[in-house]
C-alpha cells in the first residue's frame, strides 16, 4: 500500500515551487515507495489536482485559460487512427480482411446498418456490425464533432480542465474528434458509456490518445449507467449519433442533465437524414421548452421569448468532404457496388443545451418591428421585416438558392428564396449556418406545393448579418 494522502499533500506543496518529480516525492512518503507507484497515484489524482504529465515524467499545473477555437478544418481522417482500426481488422479477419468471406461479412454488416437506420429498426452491434460501423462512420463522426465544439469554444465555455461524459460512444469517432480538437496542454477526464461490441473498437482507438487524455470505458447501457459514478459534475455531456437508438431518449437525456455542471454544455449530434435529424429536434424541444431552466444555446435559437418551434424541424449543416480513407476504399473496391461503402461526407444535425441561460448570440426579436413566424399567415403577399436564424446551406440543386430559416416560433417551415442577389442581400448566401439574419422588405408567399412559407429575397430586400 502507498500513502495516497502523503503523495497528494506533497504534490500540492510542490506544484507552486517546481515540476513534481515522482522520484523526489517517494523520498517524503513513508516506506519510500517505488517512483512508479508514486507516478501511478499522481496520474490517478491528476485531474483533481489539476496536474499535467509532461514527456519527461514530471507533473506541472494545468493551464487555466479556456479553450479557443483551433481552426478545425480536417481534410482527412488521421493516419494513426486509421492504422489502429486496420490493425484491429487484420487481427480479427486476417491480412486480406477486405476480401473473400470477411470482406463480404463486413459489406453485409454495413448494408444492414444502412437499412436498419432507414427503416428505423433497432440496430444490433455484434463484432461484424461494430467493425462495419467503424469503417463507414469513424471519419465523418470524427470531423463533425469538432465543428460543433466551435460553437462552445468561441465564447470561452470549454475549460482546460475538462470532464467529459460520452453517452453511447460507439466506435470512437466523436471521442477522437474531441481529442484532436482540444489543445495538447489540456487535462481531460473522459468517460464513455458503450455496452456493445463497438466498445472493443473504441478501446483500441483510444490507445492512440495522448497521456493527459484519460479515458475510462463503462461497458453498460445509457439507461443502466449512473452518471454519479464518475464523481463530480461533467463539463461536457456528449450524445453523438445515439438518440435514435434509445427507447426513450427524452427520459435518458433528462436524467443525465443532473450530472451536468451549472456552466457545462450538453452537445447532441445526429446524422443529417430526416428521421434522425427530426428526432434530435423532438428531444431538444422536450428538454428545453419555454421558461425551462435548460436553454438552447445553438443553433436553433429562440428569438421570441416564451415561444418554441413546432414545425418538422429538419435542419442540418454541411462541411467539406474528407479524403476517402484507405480502409473504406479497400472495402469498396473489392465489392461489386462502387461507392456504396465510401462515406466521406460531413453532414450532421446538432444542438447545444446549457443550464446557465447562455445563448450563442444574445439576440431577440422586437415585437414592434419584426414579424414572428408563428403569425406568418397574416402577412402572406406582404413585405415584412423579421429576424431569423439561417438553418441550412443552399437546398436547391438548380435555380434560385433556397435556405431554411427559423426564429424559434414557427409551426410551419419557412424558406428564404434568393431570386435576385445584390450587394444589399448577399449576406443570405454568404452567412454561415446558425447565423442570425435581419430581413428588411422580404416578400412573404405561401408555397402550396411544399406546404411552407417562402420569404422572397429580391432586389428590394435587404439582408444583414446580426450575429455569426
Amino acid at each position: 500500500m502507498i500513502d495516497r494522502d502523503a503523495v497528494r499533500s506533497n504534490a500540492k506543496y510542490l506544484r507552486s515551487v517546481r515540476p513534481i518529480d515522482p522520484e523526489e516525492i517517494c523520498e517524503y512518503v513513508e516506506g519510500n515507495p517505488h517512483p512508479s507507484l508514486v507516478r501511478r497515484v499522481l496520474r490517478e489524482e491528476a485531474f483533481n489536482l489539476g496536474l499535467l504529465e509532461r514527456d519527461d515524467g514530471t507533473f506541472v499545473p494545468a493551464n487555466d485559460e479556456p479553450v479557443t477555437p483551433p481552426g478545425w478544418r480536417p481534410e482527412s481522417f488521421p493516419e494513426a487512427y486509421a492504422f489502429a482500426l486496420e490493425d484491429l481488422l487484420v487481427e480479427r479477419y486476417g491480412a486480406n480482411w477486405n476480401r473473400g468471406e470477411s470482406g463480404n461479412r463486413l459489406r453485409d454488416a454495413i448494408r444492414r446498418l444502412k437499412a436498419d437506420y432507414y427503416h428505423q429498426k433497432d440496430v444490433e452491434y455484434d463484432a461484424d456490425a461494430a467493425a462495419g460501423y467503424a469503417i463507414y462512420h469513424l471519419p465523418d463522426y470524427y470531423a463533425a464533432v469538432g465543428y460543433v465544439l466551435d460553437d462552445v469554444a468561441e465564447r470561452g465555455l470549454l475549460p482546460r480542465k475538462l470532464r467529459v461524459l460520452d453517452v453511447g460512444a460507439g466506435t470512437g469517432g466523436p471521442a477522437l474528434g474531441l481529442h484532436d480538437y482540444l489543445p495538447d496542454d489540456l487535462l481531460v477526464d473522459y468517460h464513455a458509456v458503450e455496452p456493445s461490441a463497438a466498445a472493443d473498437v473504441l478501446e483500441r482507438v483510444l490507445d492512440e490518445t495522448r497521456t493527459n487524455f484519460r479515458p475510462t470505458v463503462h461497458r453498460t447501457t445509457a439507461e443502466a449507467f449512473e452518471p454519479g459514478e464518475i464523481a463530480d459534475e461533467c463539463d461536457l455531456l456528449l450524445f453523438a449519433n445515439v438518440l435514435s437508438e434509445l427507447d426513450d431518449p427524452v427520459a435518458v437525456v433528462d436524467r443525465y442533465l443532473d450530472a451536468l455542471a451549472d456552466d457545462g454544455s450538453l452537445v447532441a449530434v445526429a446524422p443529417a437524414d430526416l428521421n434522425t435529424s427530426t428526432g434530435l429536434r423532438e428531444v431538444e424541444r422536450a428538454i428545453a421548452p419555454p421558461d425551462s431552466d435548460v436553454t438552447v444555446y445553438s443553433p436553433t435559437l429562440r428569438l421570441w421569448p416564451g415561444r418554441a418551434p413546432s414545425d418538422r424541424g429538419w435542419s442540418f449543416d454541411v462541411k467539406p468532404d474528407l479524403d476517402v480513407p484507405s480502409f473504406q476504399r479497400r472495402l469498396d473496391e473489392d465489392g461489386d457496388e462502387p461507392g456504396t461503402f465510401v462515406n466521406a461526407d460531413v453532414q450532421y444535425s446538432y444542438v447545444v443545451l446549457r443550464r446557465d441561460g447562455a445563448r450563442r448570440f444574445d439576440v431577440r426579436a422586437d415585437p414592434g418591428r419584426h414579424a414572428a413566424m408563428a403569425e406568418m399567415e397574416r402577412h402572406v403577399t406582404e413585405r415584412i421585416d423579421l429576424l431569423a436564424v439561417k438553418l441550412s446551406r443552399n437546398l436547391a440543386g438548380e435555380g434560385n438558392p433556397v435556405f431554411k430559416v427559423g426564429d424559434g416560433s414557427e409551426s410551419i417551415e419557412h424558406y428564404a428564396v434568393l431570386t435576385r442577389e445584390s450587394a444589399l442581400n448577399e449576406a443570405l448566401r454568404r452567412a454561415p449556418y446558425g447565423a442570425v439574419l435581419a430581413f428588411e422588405n422580404a416578400l412573404c408567399l405561401w408555397n402550396d406545393d411544399e406546404g411552407a412559407y417562402n420569404l422572397v429575397v429580391d432586389g428590394e430586400t435587404v439582408v444583414d448579418v446580426v450575429a455569426a
